[in-house]
């Protein structure tokens, strides 16, 4: 195994070279000329590069996809990767505190959601725990791409419930019009006293092209409108609420990224290398509090819980449009990463996660011949995992996967086929013992389009999962679930065969997609209440049972109004999933949601009004509470000065009613509700 030092001097003399032999052998090519932005735009948002390696436009996939573009990550407010999620139809929040959450797909989370960023993994710790923070940060992003079911094969078990696609500019695949372009954003917040500033610039150099971005976003304690215990909590415990609205205790966050990357960039493809350090310190709300009764008995208090995260990344990609015989495109990606997790108690540091390690990608896309297109790819990683401390319930493991794979599409005279395999074997090498798995999944897929504005798709796929770490070896105390967690050595596969229903339609004035999906779980590994305790703490341990998740995602426009450049619309979307097994309902199964937005645009001034409902859950687990239902209201209003494109004003208002919002998906639901009212005026600007 190359050790941290050593890896990144290689990763970073194998870039060198990569450049320098780029630059020597494809000197006399012409520089990429770049389309006009708005062509670059439309073409951007019409292909989803995280449905398969050759791109498929998101009116004609199978599954179910969402897309958050640089123009909706500036009006959204700043936040961690789950939460600047959360409201698209299907995707709920872990919601950790102001400081971490994860993305809940379909009812599942954690190492079944495979977060990327540009196609490779994290290489952090975020999926081992609700309360790790996802290593990437949403304003870094170019563009957000989420991908809901297990229809992601090309990207292994990790996948079985979706993969959210982070992808970021620092390595430029175009060269910027008039040799330099860039963006800037700055925005203040009310509720938690926030303020962000982020921005990158990119600027040729010849045929290089060089990048560099930072951000920063920094908030203090957020306002809730309620007490912190929720009234069940409450009645549970036995106690009254000793007071009402104020602001969450240790909820504060302080983040800052900075990055830059370099790349040549020629009319065949792209080679680039860049770096990135990301450091974060942020709060985790209940910690402390839960220990007051021991306070009270004269014990002494627990200090409020911080976690400091810091990570250093380097990343390859490159893609090349060749004539390999039946390949047309070499496409790669890599990245080698330095994750350190600490977890302070007051000043006095308490457990120590640590991951380091690397992940390849290599694709091979075939030449598209009489409608048929496809491609094949590797992928490998070898990350190492540590914990030390007095919650490290997890032992050191060495962890290496290697997976082949490949996707198929046929495009007929109005309908067509698609299907693809992935083979994957992943090795555990901890203190504990070792396990070895080799998982094999498969879809197949048929599609049809009636008339040109619609397209009615079936997929079905089987898709298998290996178990993590946690699952396998995990004996200890975890402070974030709050409970005493027991792994199994000897669990199996989990695997999943799923059959998904897909409906598009794009005429000018209605257009809308509806999704009905149903999966069923061999062996789906839960988390289940014992009955006992240990160190004052409900033991929990993993065990396999047959699941079954079935339910639906719909949305639906209107274009009610037009005159010129100028439009009125209706947006609603709706989505509901339904999860159970042989030992009862899973744990935090979120609710319905439904949603109305009302939305203006204009050349200059452009604005929307959307209410959100999300139903109670009182179908729960063994342990869990139910939740009630909400209702928020939010609001945004942007003006360009001019018409000008370029420039653009905001005001956003979040949960402008000030209701209780506590969302079921959350370990933190019945002692941290999500933040009351919110307003943030910022600008944004492109250059």
């Amino acid at each position: 195994m190359v050790s941290g030092p050593n890896m990144i001097r290689r990763v970073a003399l194998s870039a060198a070279s990569l450049l320098v032999l780029a630059a020597a052998t494809a000197a006399h090519a012409k520089d990429a000329a770049a389309p006009p932005a708005s062509a670059q735009d439309a073409e951007v948002s019409k292909v989803i590069v995280t449905a398969a390696p050759y791109g498929v436009s998101a009116d004609a996939l199978t599954a179910s996809v969402a897309v958050l573009d640089r123009t909706d990550l500036d009006l959204a407010a700043p936040k961690g990767l789950g939460d600047a999620l959360a409201g698209l139809p299907g995707v709920r929040s872990t919601t950790f505190g102001a400081g971490a959450s994860r993305p809940v797909v379909r009812g599942l989370a954690g190492p079944r959601v495979q977060v990327l960023t540009n196609g490779v993994g994290q290489i952090d710790a975020s999926a081992l725990s609700p309360d790790h923070q996802v290593a990437t940060d949403p304003g870094e992003a170019e563009r957000i791409e989420v991908l809901r079911g297990p229809a992601a094969l090309a990207y292994g078990g990790s996948a079985i419930g979706g993969v959210v696609n982070i992808i970021d500019d620092r390595i430029s695949t175009q060269q910027p019009i008039d040799g330099m372009s860039g963006r800037l954003l700055a925005s203040r917040g009310t509720g938690d006293d926030s303020y962000a500033l982020s921005g990158a610039v990119h600027a040729t150099v010849g045929p290089m092209v060089l990048t560099l971005d930072a951000l920063k976003r920094e908030s203090k304690d957020y306002k809730i409108p309620v007490y912190p215990e929720s009234a069940r909590q409450l009645a549970l415990e036995g106690e009254t609420a000793e007071g009402g609205a104020g602001r969450l205790e240790n909820s504060a966050v302080d983040l800052e990224t900075f990055g830059a990357g370099l790349s040549y960039v020629g009319d065949k493809g792209f080679v680039g290398m860049s770096i990135k350090r990301t450091d974060s310190t942020y709060g985790v709300p209940g910690h402390a509090h839960e220990h007051e009764g021991e306070a009270e008995a004269g014990h002494e208090e627990e200090s409020a819980v911080t976690i400091g995260l810091k990570q250093t990344r380097i990343d390859l990609r490159g893609e090349y449009d060749a004539d390999l015989g039946p390949f047309a495109k070499v496409r790669f990606s890599g990245g080698h990463a330095d994750y350190t997790h600490t977890e302070f108690e007051g000043d006095a540091v308490g457990t120590k996660f640590t991951s380091d390690g690397y992940e390849g990608r290599l694709e091979l896309v075939q030449t598209e011949r009489g409608g048929w297109k496809g491609a094949v790819g590797v992928q490998a990683l070898r990350r190492n995992f540590d914990a030390i401390g007095d919650e490290a319930y997890v032992p050191k493991t060495k962890i290496t996967e290697f997976g082949a794979f490949t996707q198929q599409r046929l495009e007929l005279d109005g309908y067509g086929y698609e299907g693809g395999l992935r083979i994957d074997t992943r090795e555990l090498d901890s203190l504990k013992g070792k396990a070895d798995f080799t998982n094999l999944s498969g879809s197949v897929g048929a599609f049809w389009r009636p008339t040109t504005e619609s397209f009615v798709g079936l997929a079905l796929s089987r898709s298998s999962r290996a178990p993590t770490e946690s699952e396998l070896f995990a004996e200890g105390p975890h402070a974030a679930t709050r409970g005493f967690e027991i792994g199994d050595a000897d669990l199996k596969e989990e695997t999943a065969t799923s059959l998904e229903a897909t409906l598009h339609y794009g005429g000018e004035r209605v257009s809308g997609d509806l999704h009905l999906y149903i999966a069923r779980y061999d062996g789906f590994i839960d988390l289940r209440p014992t009955g006992d305790e240990e160190d004052g703490l409900a033991v929990y341990r993993y065990v396999q049972t047959d699941a079954e998740f079935r339910g639906f995602e719909a949305e639906l426009a209107y274009r009610v109004w037009t005159d010129g450049q100028r439009s009125v619309n209706l947006h609603a979307g709706a989505d509901f999933v339904r999860g159970s097994s042989d030992l009862g309902p899973p744990a935090r199964i979120p609710p319905y949601s439904v949603s109305l937005k009302a939305s203006y645009q204009a050349p200059m001034w452009s604005g929307d009004v959307e209410v959100r409902r999300t139903g109670g859950q009182e179908r729960v687990a063994q342990m869990e509470l139910p939740t009630d239902g909400y209702t928020v209201l939010n609001a945004t209003l942007a003006w360009k000065p001019a018409g000008n494109a370029r420039v653009r004003l905001f005001l956003d208002g979040r949960n402008l009613t000030n209701e209780e919002v506590r969302e079921h998906v959350s370990f933190l639901k019945d002692i941290a509700p999500s933040p009351g009212r919110q307003v943030r005026a910022g600008i944004a600007l492109r250059f």
